[in-house]
C-alpha cells in the first residue's frame, strides 16, 4: 500500500467518526423534535375533537360578556385602579423567590449550617424587600387621598378693571 492510500483510509475513518457523533447529535434532535410535533398533533387534535363534538347554538344571550352571573354595566374600557396590578405583581415576585427555597433546601442539605445561613440571609432580604414594599405603601389597597391645600380666591373688585 502506498502513503497515499493509508492517508486516505485514515482519512475516511475519521469522517466516518465525524458521521457518527453528527448522526446521533442529529438522532438526539430528531427526539426533541419528535416530542415537539407530538405535542403540536396531541393540542391541534383536542381543539379540532372539541370543535367537531361541541354544539353550535349562538344566541344573544351567549354573545353577551358575562360578569359572575351579573348584567355588565357600561363599557368594557374602564381604567382600572393600578393597585390591581401592584399587588398581583409583588405577589408573584415574593411567590417565586420563596419557591427557589425548596429545592435549594433539599439540594444543599449537605452543607449543613452554611445553607442554613444563605437561606437565612436569603429570607433576611425577601422580608427587607416586603418591609421596604410595605412602608412604601404599596401593600395598602386603599391609599388615602392627599390633602391639597387650595389657596383662598381673592375677592374680585368690580371698580378695578385691568381692561384699559
Amino acid at each position: 500500500m502506498s502513503a497515499g492510500a493509508k492517508s486516505i483510509k485514515l482519512c475516511s475513518t475519521g469522517i466516518n467518526s465525524n458521521w457518527r457523533y453528527m448522526d446521533q447529535t442529529l438522532s438526539n434532535f430528531g427526539n426533541v423534535f419528535a416530542f415537539l410535533a407530538l405535542g403540536v398533533v396531541f393540542v391541534a387534535g383536542g381543539y379540532l375533537t372539541a370543535r367537531l363534538l361541541r354544539p353550535s347554538r349562538p344566541n344573544p344571550a351567549k354573545n353577551s360578556t358575562y360578569e359572575c352571573g351579573e348584567e355588565a354595566v357600561g363599557s368594557a374600557w374602564v381604567k382600572f385602579n393600578i393597585r390591581f396590578y401592584v399587588v398581583a405583581l409583588i405577589f408573584i415576585i415574593f411567590d417565586v423567590e420563596v419557591v427557589f427555597l425548596y429545592p435549594w433546601a433539599t439540594v444543599f442539605k449537605k452543607l449543613g449550617e452554611f445553607a442554613l445561613v444563605e437561606a437565612l440571609v436569603f429570607a433576611g432580604i425577601l422580608v427587607l424587600g416586603l418591609a421596604y414594599a410595605w412602608v412604601k405603601g404599596d401593600l395598602d389597597w386603599v391609599r388615602p387621598t392627599p390633602n391639597i391645600p387650595k389657596m383662598p380666591e381673592m375677592p374680585s373688585s368690580k371698580s378695578s378693571s385691568l381692561r384699559g
